[in-house]
C-alpha cells in the first residue's frame, strides 16, 4: 500500500507487537500523533506530563514485560527531555526505542526552530541511533531498531525522523511477524568443562548474579545450579527479583548496601560464579582488595564486560540461560556441610549486628521520645521505621510490581521487600536517577494492568511529581509510599559519616503538603505516623483502584546499613552508627 511516513511508523510499531506507546506531542511529530489518533483502536498512547516521565514509563513498561518500550517526542526540547530516560535505560540494559521528530531535511543544520542534533547528543547513551532521511528506509530502520534493542544485551535505540519524511509517501508492505533478535552466542564446550572442573575443585563456591539473569530468562537454571553444587547465592541491585526472596540459598543483595551475610559470604568464598553481572564499583568497592580471596568464573552475553572492571580466571561470552543449563549438567551433585554451616553463622551474625543495632538505636531510644524532629516537627515516637513501612505495605500489595526512586528508600526496599518473581522490581541502578520511579510505576501499571507500588523519598518524588497527572488521568492503580524525612537522606548519611556532619543543602525546609498535592492532582492522599495508621492506609490503597499516595513520616537519622565506605572494602564495613 502507498502510505505516508507517519502511517508507516504506526503500522510498523503495530507489526512489531507494540500495543502501548508513551510520549508528548509537538510540532515535528504532529503527523505521527494524527496517525495514532486514527489508529487508537489498535495502539494505545499514554500522554505523559513531561518527556522524561514518558521515557521512564517506556522503561518501566519494558522492564515489567520484557518487551521493547516505545517513547515518542518532538524535536529540540522534546527530544532532549528524553535524554535522562534514555541514559537510565542504557545503563540498566533496558530495551527501548525512542522515536523523535526533527525539522525537514532541508532545514537541518540551519539552527531552525526547535532543531537539535539528537543523534549526536544520544550517541554515547544508546546501543545505536538513526536519522532517517529517505522514506524508503523508514520501515526497515524501525524494524532494525527493534532488533538491536532486544538482541544480546538489551538497550535503547533512537530513531530520528525529519518532518518531510513523515509527510512523504511510499509503498509499504507489512511483515507477518515481528523481527527476531540476532542469534545468541553459545558457550564453548571446553570452556564449560573448565568451569565445571573449577566448581568441582572449589570448597566454598558462591553464585553472584545480576540483571542479565532476568533479561536472559535464566532464573530457574541459576537456582538449579545452586542446588546441585550446594552454593549460596547473592545478587546485584539489578538482579533482585530473579530469585524468590525466601529461597533458602539466597542471601540477598551484596555490595555497598547489601546484606551483611551476602557480602561476607562472597568475600570468604574461594570461587565466585558471576552470571550476567558487570562488577560495578558499588558492588566491588576497592577493586584491588575485592577478589583477593577467590577465583572468578564470569559468564556474560556482552563480551565487553569480561575483564572490564575485575579480571576473571575464566571468562565466557555466552547466552546465560544456555550456558548455565549446560554447566549444571556437567557438574556432579555435591554437598558442602562446612560451607553451609559457615553460611548459617553469617546469617545469624547479620541478625545480631544489623537487626540488633537497629533495635537499639532506632526503636528503644526513641520509643518514648517527645522531642520534635527538626525536619518534620513530629516526635520520634510518632515516626515510622523504614523496615516496618516495607513490611506493612508489602503485606497488602499482593503481586504488585515494585518501583523505586533513588536514595535511602531504594536501598531499604532492595534489602527488605519480599520479591517473588522476575520483573517485579524496577529501579535505576546504573545511572541512579532520582525521579525515575513514578514514570516507571506508570509504565508497569499500563503494561500489566496490575497495581504498581512506588517507594520514594520526599527528595526524589519532588523531581517528577508532575506525573501524578498522568497516573490519575489514565486511571492507573498506582500506590505511592513516600518515606518523608525532610532531607536528602542518602546524601545526608554520607555527610554524617564522611563530611563532619556538614549538612550543606540536604535539609530541604520545604512546606510541601503531599496529601493536599495528591488531592490537587485528583489522587487520594493520606499521612501516617504510626504502624496502625499505615496498616489502615495500605489496606485502603490496594483496594482503591486508582492513584493513592501515603505520606510516611520517617526520622532523618535513619541510616541504610550495612555500608561500605566509598572506595572501601569489606574490611571497612559499617554495621552500626555510634
Amino acid at each position: 500500500m502507498f502510505i505516508s511516513g507517519a502511517k508507516i511508523i504506526v503500522e510498523t510499531l503495530i507489526e512489531q507487537g507494540c500495543d502501548t506507546v508513551f510520549g508528548y506531542p509537538g510540532g515535528q511529530v504532529l503527523n505521527i500523533f494524527d496517525e495514532l489518533y486514527l489508529n487508537s483502536d489498535r495502539i494505545n498512547h499514554v500522554l505523559a506530563a513531561h518527556e522524561q516521565g514518558a521515557a521512564h514509563a517506556a522503561d518501566g513498561y519494558a522492564r515489567a514485560t520484557g518487551k521493547v518500550g516505545v517513547v515518542i517526542a518532538t524535536s529540540g526540547p522534546g527530544a532532549t527531555n528524553l535524554v535522562t530516560g534514555i541514559a537510565t535505560a542504557y545503563l540498566d540494559s533496558v530495551p527501548m526505542v525512542a522515536i523523535t521528530g526533527n525539522v525537514p531535511c532541508d532545514l537541518i543544520g540551519r539552527d531552525s526552530f526547535q532543531e537539535v542534533d539528537i543523534v549526536g547528543v544520544t550517541m554515547p547513551i544508546t546501543k545505536h541511533n538513526f536519522i532517517v532521511k529517505d522514506i524508503n528506509d523508514l520501515a526497515d530502520t524501525i524494524r532494525m531498531a527493534f532488533k538491536i534493542a532486544k538482541s544480546g544485551r538489551p538497550g535503547p535505540v533512537v530513531v530520528d525522523i525529519p518532518k518531510d519524511v513523515q509527510i512523504g509517501k511510499c509503498e509499504f508492505e507489512a511483515q507477518a511477524q515481528p523481527v527476531i533478535p540476532y542469534p545468541v552466542i553459545f558457550a564453548d564446550d571446553n570452556q564449560l568443562k573448565k568451569a565445571a572442573e573449577m566448581i568441582e575443585a572449589a570448597e566454598r563456591p558462591y553464585i553472584y548474579f545480576g540483571g542479565g539473569v532476568i533479561s536472559g530468562r535464566a532464573s530457574a537454571e541459576v537456582m538449579a545450579l545452586a542446588e546441585k553444587i550446594d552454593a549460596p547465592m547473592g545478587c546485584t541491585l539489578m538482579g533482585l527479583s530473579a530469585v524468590p526472596y525466601d529461597n533458602p540459598r539466597f542471601l540477598g543483595m551484596q555490595g555497598m548496601h547489601g546484606h551483611f551475610a551476602s557480602s561476607m559470604a562472597q568475600d570468604e568464598s574461594d570461587l565466585v560464579i558471576a552470571l550476567g553481572a558487570r562488577f560495578s564499583d558499588r558492588a566491588t568497592g576497592n577493586k584491588a582488595r575485592f577478589n583477593k580471596n577467590f577465583r572468578i568464573i564470569h559468564i556474560d552475553i556482552d563480551g565487553a564486560e569480561l575483564h572490564k572492571n575485575i579480571p576473571a580466571d575464566l571468562s565466557i561470552n555466552a547466552d546465560i540461560r544456555d550456558a548455565v543449563e549446560r554447566l549444571c549438567a556437567l557438574v556432579n551433585e555435591q554437598k558442602r556441610p562446612q560451607w553451609s554451616a559457615r553460611i548459617a553463622e553469617l546469617k545469624a551474625e547479620e541478625e545480631r549486628r544489623i537487626e540488633g543495632a537497629r533495635e537499639c538505636t532506632f526503636q528503644k531510644d526513641c520509643s518514648n521520645c517527645t522531642n520534635p524532629c527538626s525536619n518534620t516537627g513530629i516526635p520520634a515516637k510518632n515516626r515510622l521505621n523504614p523496615y516496618d513501612i516495607i513490611d506493612i505495605v508489602s503485606s497488602c500489595a499482593g503481586d504488585a510490581v515494585v518501583a523505586t526512586d533513588v536514595g535511602q528508600h531504594q536501598m531499604w526496599a532492595a534489602q527488605r521487600y519480599p520479591l517473588k518473581t522476575p520483573r517485579t522490581f524496577l529501579t535505576s541502578g546504573g545511572l541512579g536517577t532520582m525521579g525515575y520511579g513514578l514514570g516507571a510505576a506508570i509504565g508497569a501499571a499500563a503494561a500489566t494492568g496490575k497495581y504498581s507500588l512506588l517507594f520514594t523519598g520526599d527528595g526524589s518524588f519532588g523531581m517528577n511529581l508532575n506525573e501524578l497527572a498522568t497516573s490519575v488521568s489514565q486511571g492507573l492503580p498506582v500506590v505511592i509510599v513516600i518515606m518523608n524525612n525532610g532531607v536528602l537522606g542518602m546524601v545526608r548519611q554520607w555527610q554524617t559519616l564522611f563530611y563532619g556532619k556538614h549538612y550543606s543543602n540536604t535539609t530541604l525546609n520545604r512546606q510541601t503538603d503531599f496529601v493536599k498535592l495528591a488531592e490537587a492532582f485528583g489522587a487520594k492522599g493520606v499521612r501516617v505516623s504510626t504502624k496502625e495508621e499505615l496498616e489502615k492506609a495500605a489496606a485502603e490503597a490496594f483496594s482503591y483502584g486508582g492513584t493513592f499516595l501515603i505520606d510516611c513520616l520517617v526520622d532523618c537519622n535513619e541510616f541504610v546499613l550495612p555500608m561500605l565506605p566509598p572506595g572501601g572494602s569489606i574490611d571497612d564495613i559499617i554495621t552500626e552508627i555510634k
